[in-house]
């Protein structure tokens, strides 16, 4: 009886996902969305790693949108700003961060499964190289400007010409 819980409760160890890479955590994180209606949003905060090993960031999902993407903004040859999704993922540096924010890398929602409601609160899930995740609380705040000099794209508004990936062209979730 014994050894049969002690098999039952390793097996349950095994079956959680593993802590976080070790040192990662994100503050500030906070999400967009362009209006009531919109069917993408964007999710933004600062990622940091305290450990002594960079941290790779391969994935991100969430149950909020069919589709959770790490995004970032590509100027083509013609200046237009493009989003994009970046397979390769994120790394967080040992000893420092990588930012997510407006106009730069930032985590895409698309197929939002809710509205993204003022005030509000849902979770994403980091996916790291290593088999480990973190889940991350966001906080809906369309009001939020970006910090000086971080995140603000001259010109990039409601006009721009939408994802390289073709999920929404034409469309802007606030970021």
């Amino acid at each position: 009886m014994i050894r049969t819980l002690s098999l039952a409760a390793t097996a349950t160890i095994f079956a959680l996902p593993a802590i976080a890479c070790e040192g990662f955590s994100a503050e500030d994180a906070y999400a967009r969305f362009s209006t009531s209606m919109s069917q993408s949003g964007a999710a933004f905060m600062a990622l940091h790693n305290d450990g002594a090993e960079d941290c790779q960031i391969t994935g991100v999902r969430s149950t909020i949108a069919e589709r959770t993407e790490l995004h970032t903004h590509m100027i083509d040859a013609n200046g237009v700003a493009r989003m994009m999704e970046v397979e390769e993922g994120f790394t967080v540096p040992a000893g420092g961060e990588h930012l997510l924010e407006r106009g730069a890398d930032h985590v895409m929602l698309m197929g939002l499964t809710a509205p993204l409601a003022q005030g509000e609160e849902f979770e994403v899930t980091f996916l790291f190289a290593d088999g480990s995740e973190s889940v991350v609380s966001v906080t809906v705040d369309n009001e939020r400007m970006p910090a000086s000099g971080h995140g603000a794209m001259q010109g990039h508004g409601a006009g721009h010409s939408g994802h390289g990936t073709g999920h929404g062209a034409g469309h802007d979730s606030g970021h």
